[in-house]
């Protein structure tokens, strides 16, 4: 049976999510997200030209028809900012699809949960399937689900910073109370990272950096493939229990004594 999982009404095979910044060109841009897999590529509105067709465009390079486009609100420090970018992604008729980030900190670029909270309020109220970047909170992750998110996302660590998943518990609480996907956005830094993510049961990841500001994006992009689906497959598997001691691999029955 095909593994899949399902995000604001359709079904993705690919569990990663891939960014569209810091790449040299669009093309690289494409050939990354090619690499990866992903069906699913997050662009921010504020940054990248999805909206201008007199100017060079993403769209050009990544269609609408073959990729999910989910516009995010990056760069947006207020409720209100946040709100607008979305509303102007929607109207170039990207869809209702949004990663909803509201920046708190310039300097550690975590989010602004009251302000996430708030914004989320007003686009899901506004038919938006929104997806909100936030603290690795099980408390702001029941509240946003509650609102009526169609997913939600803790951060792994600090955007950009690559440190891998820092609080597995928390995750691991959010997995447990969850009735929406759990996306693990932010701090991936390589492969085993993306796995760890997986292995927890999270539904799917999101990076850009990692990728992106790689030596060879393009093999990057490709080891993150990898990497999601092989934690996702051991997440089926089951692991074995860790334990204090030793088992021997070979049973002992049956052994001739000597």
């Amino acid at each position: 049976m095909l593994d899949t999982f399902e995000l604001a009404g359709k079904k993705y095979t690919s569990r990663l999510i891939v960014g569209t910044g810091k790449y040299r060109d669009f093309e690289e841009t494409r050939r990354a997200v090619e690499a990866s897999g992903a069906q699913i590529v997050t662009v921010a509105v504020r940054r990248v030209n999805i909206t201008d067709a007199n100017k060079e465009n993403l769209l050009d390079y990544l269609s609408p028809e073959r990729f999910t486009i989910l516009p995010n609100t990056a760069g947006c420090y207020t409720a209100d900012e946040a709100i607008r970018t979305a509303r102007l992604a929607r109207e170039a008729g990207v869809g209702t699809l949004v990663k909803l980030e509201v920046i708190g900190d310039q300097k550690t670029l975590f989010p602004d949960v009251p302000a996430t909270i708030e914004a989320a309020t007003v686009l899901v109220r506004e038919g938006f399937d929104v997806l909100p970047y936030i603290n690795d909170d099980p408390i702001a992750a029941k509240k946003l689900e509650e609102i009526g998110c169609a997913a939600v996302m803790p951060l792994a660590a600090p955007i950009g910073s690559g440190l891998g998943i820092r609080n597995p518990f928390n995750i691991m609480i959010i997995l447990e109370h969850s009735k929406v996907p759990v996306i693990v956005d932010a701090g991936v830094g390589t492969a085993s990272d993306a796995a760890v993510a997986m292995e927890l049961g999270c539904d799917a990841v999101l990076m850009n950096t990692a990728i992106a500001s790689a030596k060879d994006p393009l093999l990057m992009a490709e080891a993150m493939r990898l990497g999601v689906e092989a934690g996702r497959k051991a997440f089926l598997a089951g692991r074995i229990p860790r334990k204090l001691y030793a088992t021997a691999s070979s049973p002992l029955d049956g052994l001739i004594a000597r």
